[in-house]
């Protein structure tokens, strides 16, 4: 649990939601056994929620010199809030002793 909730780091630190999770994993995946499962997952998920908001943010920045990138903008915010709520989804399954596999997650650290 402490591992999936480690991710809403990024709302104080700058890249915090990569690196809460990363490090909790680091730390804790040989003393609790269900964190390496956890901390891989919760992982995977940030770095693709942070690929996908730099990448929609950078084509609004871009687009918005043709007056329709503001459109994006929204976009952006949707997949910041979609991080969140998936990260407490599965933090509170974690806390029942429950696996959660994350929607649309790439699969980048096995």
């Amino acid at each position: 649990m402490l591992c999936r909730f480690s991710a809403l780091a990024g709302f104080i630190i700058p890249f915090g939601n990569i690196l809460g999770p990363l490090l909790v994993w680091q730390i804790k995946k040989n003393e609790i056994p269900s964190v390496e499962i956890h901390g891989k997952a919760a992982l995977n998920f940030q770095i693709t929620v942070t690929i996908a908001a730099v990448v929609g943010m950078m084509v609004a920045l871009v687009l918005s010199l043709i007056c329709i990138g503001w459109l994006l903008f929204p976009l952006v915010i949707l997949i910041g809030l979609a991080g969140l709520v998936f990260a407490i989804i599965a933090g509170l399954k974690a806390n029942e002793g429950k696996d959660y596999r994350y929607p649309y997650s790439l699969n980048l650290i096995k």
